[in-house]
């Protein structure tokens, strides 16, 4: 399905016109820095606040020329400013400006993601609610395995979720620091006082120590977080996939009126929207470690890192807000079949039951090897029959020889599984 990008909140910090709007902030802030040291007079800092200004239009044409965006901004700028521009950038380098004002633009990105991860949570945990008692099997390497209900794993999707949460916030956190320390990291014509006052105005932490650029660890950190979080809504949309095949059908994704599955098949219903945010999540995952191989730079700094970073910001937070967007949307649309996962539940036709069985042999005193082969030899029949197992037991006089019909029915009960969903439930939505 051919969808456009529809947040725009998102979108537009990666315009130009934002970009640009975060180095004069940096710019602006620098000279008021200098201005409280006494390097450059107030009224020429007073005039650079009035008439600063750009258009993205005239920097992208003077770069045609420069080869240079920063230069090319900064020409753009002194165009409106007038002489007083010779105050701008004084003894800066690109750099400052660059990663200071990408400091806050990934904040700015990051702030909306927290934001969209906590809106996904609620529905998660709502969802959870809904269905803590709807039953459904459990499955291990894909087979059934024992009980469990949809609310649980809703839980465990809020749960991880939640760590996701407080990985976001350390990023936020790390990422959130700025530099004004000259070519090479050593104040030589700027003061640390000038680049505190800068960091401190734009609400960011200068950098202890930094060379011509803010280390790319903190980057790595960020887009490493946005990745693992792309791998859990992976994760999801990877169970809402295996839900939904035709053989399962537990759950689907919500299907509008006038939606088509197939231009050849007109019945399909296909899981579209958790197949995008598979496929989505390899980029992700990639642009994280495009980061990682941005921290080996030369020396004090090249400029290996940048075009990878003019890629992996827009692209890593743009596509992070639509994936959780789109399946907070699939979540709380999701269509639950409760009979189904009844049904599925005894299409093994008891054998759910067999770890009770065995705990139970073995309480009786049967040595727990020989109790697994009584248990199994009845399990692989039913697995080669129409029977069902509870019947198969009823039969076997070796393990009637340890327990009642009686008791037998009491291990076949449902409820043993469950007892303690709410008490789980409880854990994990305890504020």
């Amino acid at each position: 399905m051919i969808e456009r990008y529809t947040r725009p909140e998102m979108g537009r910090i990666w315009e130009p016109e934002n970009i640009f709007s975060k180095w004069l902030d940096v710019e602006i802030a620098a000279c008021e820095a200098m201005a409280h040291e006494g390097l450059i007079p107030e009224a020429a800092v007073e005039n650079i606040r009035q008439k600063a200004g750009f258009s993205v239009e005239r920097i992208q044409e003077i770069e045609e020329e420069t080869k240079h965006d920063v230069i090319a901004f900064l020409t753009n700028v002194a165009e409106k400013v007038g002489p007083d521009s010779r105050f701008i950038h004084l003894g800066l380098t690109s750099s400052d400006i660059l990663d200071t004002s990408l400091a806050l633009l990934l904040r700015e990105a990051m702030e909306i993601i927290i934001r969209g991860v906590s809106e996904f949570m609620e529905v998660l945990r709502d969802r959870s609610m809904e269905h803590k008692h709807t039953v459904m099997i459990g499955r291990s390497h894909g087979v059934h395995a024992e009980p469990i209900t949809f609310g649980l794993k809703l839980a465990l999707w809020y749960s991880e979720m939640r760590r996701n949460l407080a990985r976001l916030n350390s990023a936020l956190e790390v990422i959130s620091y700025g530099k004004l320390s000259g070519a090479v990291g050593t104040f030589a014509n700027v003061s640390p006082r000038v680049e505190s006052f800068v960091c401190r105005k734009l609400g960011l932490k200068p950098a202890e120590i930094s060379t011509q650029i803010v280390q790319r660890d903190r980057h790595a950190q960020y887009f490493t977080a946005l990745a693992i979080l792309a791998g859990t809504l992976e994760k999801i949309a990877v169970e809402i996939r295996h839900l939904q095949r035709t053989e399962v059908l537990e759950a689907e994704e919500p299907f509008s009126k006038g939606q088509k599955g197939s231009s050849a098949m007109p019945h399909k219903k296909n899981p579209i929207g958790s197949e995008n945010i598979s496929g989505l999540a390899r980029i992700v995952r990639t642009n994280s470690l495009a980061a990682m191989e941005n921290m080996a730079l030369w020396h004090e700094r090249d400029i290996s890192h940048s075009s990878v970073e003019r890629v992996i910001g827009p692209d890593s937070t743009i596509l992070i807000d639509f994936m959780l967007h789109r399946l907070k949307g699939i979540i709380k649309g999701l269509v639950v079949h409760p009979d189904r996962m009844k049904e599925n539940l005894a299409r093994t036709k008891g054998l759910i039951f067999s770890q009770q069985l065995l705990m139970r042999l073995a309480e009786k005193g049967l040595e727990r090897q020989a109790a697994y082969v009584m248990v199994q030899r009845n399990a692989m029949k039913v697995w080669d029959s129409d029977r069902e197992f509870k019947e198969l037991i009823l039969e076997d006089q070796d393990i009637r020889g340890y327990l009642s019909e009686a008791e037998i029915e009491e291990i076949f009960d449902l409820g043993y599984h469950l007892k303690h969903v709410d008490e789980i439930l409880e854990r994990v939505f305890r504020p």
